[in-house]
Protein backbone atom coordinates (compact mmCIF):
# COMPACT_ATOMS: atom_id res chain seq x y z
CA UNK A 1 0.00 0.00 0.00
CA UNK A 2 1.12 3.51 -1.21
CA UNK A 3 1.20 6.16 2.22
CA UNK A 4 1.48 9.33 1.23
CA UNK A 5 0.95 12.09 3.96
CA UNK A 6 -0.22 14.80 2.00
CA UNK A 7 -1.24 14.13 -1.61
CA UNK A 8 -1.63 17.89 -2.48
CA UNK A 9 2.61 18.23 -1.61
CA UNK A 10 2.66 15.46 -4.67
CA UNK A 11 0.67 16.76 -7.27
CA UNK A 12 2.42 17.72 -10.39
CA UNK A 13 5.12 15.13 -9.21
CA UNK A 14 6.68 12.44 -12.19
CA UNK A 15 5.24 9.17 -12.30
CA UNK A 16 7.68 7.26 -13.86
CA UNK A 17 7.38 3.47 -14.77
CA UNK A 18 9.62 0.21 -13.73
CA UNK A 19 11.90 1.26 -16.24
CA UNK A 20 12.23 5.18 -14.66
CA UNK A 21 11.05 6.43 -17.68
CA UNK A 22 8.75 9.30 -17.44
CA UNK A 23 5.37 8.80 -17.75
CA UNK A 24 3.71 12.16 -17.19
CA UNK A 25 2.59 13.99 -13.95
CA UNK A 26 0.59 12.85 -10.93
CA UNK A 27 -2.99 15.20 -11.04
CA UNK A 28 -5.13 13.51 -8.67
CA UNK A 29 -5.98 9.95 -6.25
CA UNK A 30 -9.17 7.91 -6.31
CA UNK A 31 -9.40 5.88 -3.52
CA UNK A 32 -11.31 2.30 -3.08
CA UNK A 33 -14.54 2.96 -1.89
CA UNK A 34 -14.84 -0.39 0.07
CA UNK A 35 -11.31 1.20 1.95
CA UNK A 36 -10.99 4.18 1.53
CA UNK A 37 -7.13 3.61 0.40
CA UNK A 38 -4.99 5.69 -3.00
CA UNK A 39 -5.88 2.69 -5.14
CA UNK A 40 -5.48 4.24 -8.62
CA UNK A 41 -3.96 7.97 -9.57
CA UNK A 42 -4.51 10.19 -12.56
CA UNK A 43 -1.70 11.09 -14.85
CA UNK A 44 -1.47 14.13 -16.96
CA UNK A 45 -0.29 12.76 -20.29
CA UNK A 46 -0.54 13.82 -23.75
CA UNK A 47 1.23 17.24 -25.96
CA UNK A 48 0.60 20.51 -25.34
CA UNK A 49 -2.88 21.39 -26.24
CA UNK A 50 -4.05 18.02 -26.12
CA UNK A 51 -3.46 16.61 -23.00
CA UNK A 52 -5.94 13.79 -20.98
CA UNK A 53 -5.79 11.91 -17.74
CA UNK A 54 -5.03 8.13 -17.57
CA UNK A 55 -5.41 5.94 -14.93
CA UNK A 56 -2.96 3.71 -12.94
CA UNK A 57 -3.01 1.40 -10.26
CA UNK A 58 -0.34 2.82 -7.14
CA UNK A 59 -1.43 -0.04 -5.05
CA UNK A 60 2.05 -1.54 -5.62
CA UNK A 61 3.83 1.99 -6.17
CA UNK A 62 6.84 3.43 -4.81
CA UNK A 63 7.94 7.15 -3.82
CA UNK A 64 11.17 8.49 -4.54
CA UNK A 65 12.44 11.90 -3.96
CA UNK A 66 10.47 13.85 -6.82
CA UNK A 67 8.45 10.84 -8.39
CA UNK A 68 6.05 8.01 -8.25
CA UNK A 69 7.38 5.02 -9.93
CA UNK A 70 4.33 2.84 -11.00
CA UNK A 71 5.03 -1.27 -12.06
CA UNK A 72 3.49 -0.49 -15.03
CA UNK A 73 5.39 0.04 -18.69
CA UNK A 74 4.82 3.90 -19.97
CA UNK A 75 3.03 1.93 -23.51
CA UNK A 76 0.54 0.39 -21.15
CA UNK A 77 -0.37 3.58 -18.74
CA UNK A 78 -0.87 5.83 -21.96
CA UNK A 79 -2.77 3.27 -23.52
CA UNK A 80 -5.29 3.23 -20.60
CA UNK A 81 -8.95 4.75 -20.05
CA UNK A 82 -8.63 8.17 -19.57
CA UNK A 83 -10.78 11.23 -19.15
CA UNK A 84 -10.44 14.91 -20.63
CA UNK A 85 -8.80 17.14 -17.72
CA UNK A 86 -11.70 19.08 -16.41
CA UNK A 87 -13.32 15.29 -16.73
CA UNK A 88 -14.70 13.03 -14.41
CA UNK A 89 -14.87 9.38 -13.91
CA UNK A 90 -17.95 8.33 -15.18
CA UNK A 91 -19.42 5.04 -13.23
CA UNK A 92 -20.22 2.86 -16.60
CA UNK A 93 -16.31 4.00 -17.35
CA UNK A 94 -15.42 1.71 -13.99
CA UNK A 95 -15.12 -1.51 -14.95
CA UNK A 96 -12.72 -0.80 -18.26
CA UNK A 97 -10.36 1.14 -16.31
CA UNK A 98 -9.63 -2.21 -14.01
CA UNK A 99 -10.15 -4.25 -17.49
CA UNK A 100 -7.24 -2.60 -18.55
CA UNK A 101 -4.61 -3.68 -15.51
CA UNK A 102 -6.46 -7.30 -15.02
CA UNK A 103 -7.51 -6.29 -12.07
CA UNK A 104 -11.12 -7.72 -11.18
CA UNK A 105 -13.62 -5.07 -10.61
CA UNK A 106 -16.08 -5.67 -8.30
CA UNK A 107 -18.95 -2.97 -6.94
CA UNK A 108 -19.68 -2.37 -3.01
CA UNK A 109 -23.01 -4.43 -1.50
CA UNK A 110 -25.74 -2.00 -2.66
CA UNK A 111 -24.00 -1.39 -6.17
CA UNK A 112 -22.25 1.16 -5.25
CA UNK A 113 -19.08 2.95 -7.29
CA UNK A 114 -15.53 1.54 -6.69
CA UNK A 115 -13.59 4.19 -7.10
CA UNK A 116 -14.04 8.26 -5.49
CA UNK A 117 -11.55 10.87 -6.18
CA UNK A 118 -9.54 12.53 -3.15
Amino acid sequence: MIEIADIREWRGQDVVDQDAKKIGALENIYVDTATDQPFFATVTVGMLGRHRLVFVPITDAVVGPSYLRVPFGRGDVKNAPSIDTDGVLAAEQEPEVFAHYHLEYVTGAGGERRLARR
